[in-house]
């Protein structure tokens, strides 16, 4: 006979949720808000995948995404909990993210001007996903600033994240065949 899985628990109820390190804080408290937003950012980078063409979109995805799981376990500790546990997402990470992001920006040309999200599906996605990132990065900005992030290389990570993921969209738009579309196209159209 299979076993019965229930996939609520009711125990958040009361607008309270568990971390380490600290007993249950406020649904809202930074710390929900921070890594529950990269969880949102892990989710738009899933729908970005669906939809990537170049051949190493999907791969680099994918091991952002891992990596995205163990900056949100340093989010949920507290500084104190993390001097036992651990961190779990390491520098070397950021290096890594540094090394894509130089091999992808010479596969792609970045004009001089601002560019007009939308060229391609999948660059559209990887653009929307940025802005997540970007929410994301304020977010842990500001648990930095008030000593609650037991982790300093979750925002590296986020803002070396930002300019790959900028990279990314140019690299599926490119990929798509289309030309960019910048504000200065744009407003010699008016």
């Amino acid at each position: 006979m299979p076993l019965e899985t229930t996939l609520y628990t009711g125990v958040g109820d009361d607008g309270y949720t568990g971390v380490l390190g600290r007993e249950r804080v406020a649904k809202y408290d930074l710390q929900p808000v921070a890594y529950g937003t990269l969880d949102e950012l892990s989710a738009a980078l899933g729908l970005a995948r669906t939809a990537v063409k170049h051949p190493c979109s999907n791969d680099i995805i994918v091991e952002v995404q891992r990596d995205l799981y163990r900056a949100m376990a340093d989010l949920a500790t507290t500084p104190e909990a993390a001097q036992k546990t651990g961190t779990w997402l390491p520098a070397s990470r950021v290096a890594w993210l540094e090394g894509i992001i130089d091999d992808v920006g010479v596969q792609v040309e970045i004009p001089p001007a601002f560019i007009v999200s939308g060229d391609s599906y999948a660059g559209a996605l990887i653009d929307l996903a940025r802005t997540v990132c970007r929410r994301a990065e304020r977010h842990v900005a500001k648990m930095h600033h008030q000593a609650m992030l037991s982790n300093i290389e979750a925002l590296r990570y986020l803002n070396r994240l930002s300019s790959l993921l900028f990279a990314m969209s140019r690299l599926e738009d490119k990929a798509a065949g289309v030309e960019q579309f910048t504000l200065a196209r744009l407003e010699s159209r008016s």
